[in-house]
């Protein structure tokens, strides 16, 4: 899998998996910056933050670049700069699910006779 994750570089896809079963998240935040009349929304790269790290610091971060950078593009400059902070202060958009899914299709599947079946 060639999908960047901060705070996951050195795990194999067994110990992410791992992780993701024991409570950890991957996640992603929002930000908004405008120039005049052109506004941009994007979003941040993908953090793993393991079961109870707290993420203030990059929810703030990203909220505060918005708040600063984000409302001059009229008209979805203040929209977009209010729904990203919106979304930070909620925990950024979880791609756990999606993460979890996609490396369980990764798996590869179990024979018959690995399972203990008998024919």
């Amino acid at each position: 899998m060639d999908i960047k994750i901060n705070g996951a570089e050195r795990l194999s896809a067994a110990e992410l998996r791992q992780e993701l079963q024991n409570g950890a998240r991957v996640v992603a935040y929002g930000f908004c910056i405008s120039i005049v009349v052109m506004s941009f929304k994007r979003g941040s790269g993908l953090y793993l933050l393991r079961a109870g790290e707290a993420d203030w610091g990059r929810r703030l971060g990203f909220s505060v670049l918005s708040l600063v950078a984000g409302p001059w593009g009229i008209p979805w400059g203040p929209i977009w700069t209010v729904s990203t902070i919106f979304t930070n202060v909620g925990g950024g958009r979880d791609v756990s699910a999606e993460l979890l899914a996609a490396l369980r299709s990764q798996e590869p599947m179990p024979t018959a006779a690995a399972a203990g079946a008998t024919l």
